[in-house]
């Protein structure tokens, strides 16, 4: 038998090993993102949670949570933290609980800002400032009791 008559009949174990070389290698790099980013989001979230219980609130949600939430970049939070329609959806859920004409603003609970600062610092340091900004003029006050 001649070698190059060996290496013809036995090409599909040549591609074969190739399929399964470059299979494995592909599984490899998702599985590497994955675990990446999954210990990236319970390191955020295990943060978060300190920095909560260090600013004095006193029932964090879980680090459970705050993962499916927030993930490894902070999710809807930190996307334009100061964007016009987040700021009136936020200023209308700090109102009385009324519809219509019966509909108040109520003065904010500190707190609520307080906590919403700690995650942007968590997630999305580089969006604060722009917060900061917009929450300036808000009137805010010890109105929940703890």
């Amino acid at each position: 038998m001649s070698p190059t008559r060996f290496a013809s009949e036995h090409k599909w174990i040549y591609w074969g090993a190739i399929v399964i070389l470059v299979g494995l290698a592909v599984t490899g790099v998702i599985r590497y993102t994955y675990i990446t980013s999954s210990t990236l989001s319970l390191s955020r979230a295990n943060q978060l949670q300190d920095e909560l219980l260090e600013a004095g609130y006193s029932a964090p949600p879980d680090t459970d949570t705050i993962e499916q939430l927030l993930g490894t970049d902070g999710g809807p939070v930190c996307e334009q933290p100061d964007s016009a329609l987040k700021t009136a959806l936020w200023k209308i859920q700090q109102s009385n609980g009324a519809a219509g004409p019966g509909q108040r603003p109520v003065i904010a609970d500190t707190k609520a800002v307080e906590i919403e600062r700690i995650v942007l610092q968590v997630y999305c340091p580089d969006k604060v400032d722009e917060f900061d900004e917009e929450v300036e003029d808000l009137k805010t006050d010890d109105t929940v009791r703890r």
